[in-house]
């Protein structure tokens, strides 16, 4: 069967922004959004699981009111004002405002905005309002009127808002590069709000040459061309080189390196992009040229050459860190720095690197975890038993990690009295919470989430409590989830780790002596239990199954009437998911971690990251060093999962180290492609 490898030779769903892997967040915002057709008249809104049966007229109202949303999607100014005229008494009145509005949002007069702002003060699709127009203020640099309205805005998120809010200022001659630098930080982000910002603080002399060398240096390990365009030009550089660099780095390579501090830059970045390809190549030109750089521009080379090496894993990589001594380091560097370190066992070094990290990400938990692991190997208990105290209260990965260092295991707290009907009544109740279950019964998950989130921002603990069993009287267990997370004291990991549809998952695992505990980990980390859950690349269901893999597993198992669609069938998505676990499983000598690994990034990758080890690793280690930033948290949150599950189901304490163990040399075989 020649399409077998074929199919497993892809990663199993590693497409940037399509799994649901950050810890924490919401997979509701990243599926697809109900496609509204351009004929009005069909029957385009089914009713949600569980709700009331909904008229012919609310039918004919709400379908009226998704080619409102697309109308305003596309701009389409007419088309938007002509169907909200049809909404008078819409059961979201705020939002056919906001959709009629929006479209012509640069010619509206102010006060009819502020009209329409004023209705619904203190909703969420007033906060959204403003944000649109804070950005179009910027745009026009009305900044009367802006900062007017920036005073107003409840939440001031917006980055680009933000960095309109400090171009304002500095336009004033105020200094503001202190907190321009806690923005500056992503350049792919910028746009033309950060670009100006960056503009005018360079021209007023608050940023200077050295600091625009360093955002240069960070668009360009960043990939991201534009900035990379404007920082060279404020640099007084070719920005077409600049752009080469990024693109083509071999082109901008072949140009040589210049004269200007500028243009060293730029071939530093080439260099850097270059390494990702070959690291060969990159070494090479990094000697041949090494006479015609400073000290601190070749070290910055090899600190791009040894980034590339550790993304790879190379053993060279410590090679290259020692000779990339004295650079300046970004912040991604010195994370790849330590986590190189942690692989030698070097914990000096580790404690060096992360010490050098600027607060915020020194701050983290993983670095604070490994860094009191780096103080306690070097004979500093006390100090590292301190960093473990400062974490060991958050249920995570780290903070499990640092449980054990301080001699406890994952256990369950007591739960919280439960909530009373009462409470759920009143939840139920709110403004914000009836339009997500509206939202909700349109299939509109994102503009539910942001008015379940908004209800969500005032509550207190019981409330809570009682919105998250709100959530799951209606189905809606991510919701359940993520609410109930917030707490702090009033605890029901009831709720945040639900186990549904027992009755189909635990007879597939039993069968196949699979641990229960790591499969809900699992499934709450791919779709937090959204049974419909649909990436951008076609994974499906509750387990995320990919069409090919599902086709391929379901071959290997006989169910020789598979189709595609099927993958949307409970029990059919849990039996090729659990079956391909399975198999990962077994083709990774029972290791949990590289299985789970395996089931995100696909089989091939985590063969290879175990074939570069020459050594038995902790498993901890392995973890903190897969090469894929989405991967490697993936598998953080899932075996974290699996650890609370298992302190769920065995009602006893677990070991998370136990549960991770030791990651061995593969000894061969063939297994899976």
């Amino acid at each position: 069967m020649k399409g077998i490898n074929a199919v497993l030779l892809l990663p199993w769903k590693l497409i940037a922004g399509v799994v649901f892997a950050a810890a924490g967040a919401s997979v509701l915002a990243q599926v697809p959004v109900a496609t509204v057709p351009p004929v009005p008249g069909a029957s385009t809104v089914p009713a949600a699981p569980g709700a009331a049966p909904v008229s012919d007229a609310s039918r004919a109202e709400d379908e009226t009111f998704l080619l409102l949303r697309e109308a305003a999607r596309q701009d389409d100014a007419a088309r938007a004002n002509a169907l909200a005229s049809r909404l008078p008494n819409y059961a979201l009145p705020a939002y056919v405002d906001y959709y009629r509005l929006k479209p012509r949002l640069r010619e509206t007069p102010y006060e009819e905005i502020r009209s329409v702002l004023r209705r619904h003060e203190g909703s969420a699709v007033a906060d959204r309002l403003r944000t649109d127009w804070l950005l179009e203020l910027g745009r026009q640099r009305d900044w009367t009127t802006f900062e007017r309205e920036f005073a107003l805005a409840t939440q001031n998120s917006d980055l680009q808002v933000r960095c309109y809010a400090l171009l304002m200022r500095a336009g004033r001659g105020e200094p503001v590069v202190a907190e321009a630098r806690t923005l500056l930080a992503n350049p792919p982000a910028y746009g033309e709000a950060c670009a100006a910002l960056m503009a005018q603080l360079a021209q007023s002399g608050q940023l200077g040459q050295n600091e625009l060398l360093a955002q240069l240096r960070l668009a360009g390990e960043m990939g991201a061309t534009g900035p990379s365009r404007r920082i060279a030009q404020l640099l007084g550089a070719s920005d077409v080189r600049a752009a080469q660099a990024v693109d083509t780095p071999a082109v901008a390579m072949a140009r040589g390196i210049g004269e200007s501090r500028a243009e060293h830059e730029i071939y530093l970045v080439a260099l850097g992009r270059m390494a990702r390809t070959s690291l060969k190549l990159a070494t090479i030109a990094l000697n041949k040229n090494s006479d015609k750089l400073t000290a601190e521009e070749r070290a910055v080379g090899w600190a791009n050459v040894a980034l590339a090496a550790s993304i790879v894993l190379s053993p060279e990589a410590h090679d290259y860190w020692v000779r990339a001594e004295g650079a300046p380091l970004t912040n991604f560097q010195r994370e790849w720095k330590a986590r190189m370190a942690l692989r030698r066992g070097d914990w000096r070094v580790v404690a060096a690197t992360i010490e050098s990290m600027p607060s915020p990400l020194r701050d983290e938990s993983g670095w604070v975890y490994w860094l009191g692991r780096a103080h306690a190997a070097q004979g500093r208990r006390e100090e590292g038993e301190a960093l473990f105290r400062r974490i060991a209260t958050q249920n995570n990965f780290y903070g499990q990690l640092a449980m054990e260092e301080l001699g406890e295991l994952v256990t369950i707290p007591p739960s919280a009295a439960p909530v009373l009907p009462s409470e759920v009544d009143a939840v139920a109740n709110l403004p914000a919470m009836r339009q997500a279950m509206k939202f909700y019964r349109l299939r509109l998950r994102a503009e539910g989430n942001r008015e379940w989130n908004w209800a969500l921002r005032s509550l207190s603990e019981r409330q809570l409590l009682a919105a998250a069993e709100y959530a799951r009287r209606n189905d809606l267990l991510d919701r359940m989830v993520e609410t109930s997370l917030r707490t702090r004291t009033e605890l029901d990991y009831s709720q945040r780790f639900p186990a549904p549809h027992n009755e189909i998952l635990q007879p597939t695992a039993k069968s196949l002596s699979l641990d229960t505990a790591w499969v809900y980990g699992l499934i709450r980390q791919e779709s937090r239990f959204i049974t419909d859950a649909r990436s951008g690349v076609g994974a499906s269901g509750l387990m995320q199954v990919m069409p090919a893999t599902g086709k391929w597993v379901a071959g290997k198992i006989g169910l020789t009437d598979f189709v595609h669609g099927m993958l949307n069938d409970l029990r059919t998505n849990i039996t090729l998911g659990a079956n391909y676990m399975n198999m990962v499983l077994e083709n990774n000598g029972g290791s949990q971690v590289l299985a789970t690994a395996a089931y995100n990034a696909g089989p091939a990758r985590s063969r290879t990251w175990r074939g570069l080890l020459e050594a038995p690793m902790e498993g901890a280690v392995f973890v903190e060093t897969i090469p894929f930033s989405e991967t490697r948290t993936y598998v953080r949150n899932v075996m974290s999962n699996a650890t609370n599950y298992a302190a769920l189901f065995e009602r006893r304490p677990q070991s998370l180290k136990a549960r991770l163990g030791t990651i061995t040399p593969r000894a061969g075989g063939v297994g899976l492609p």
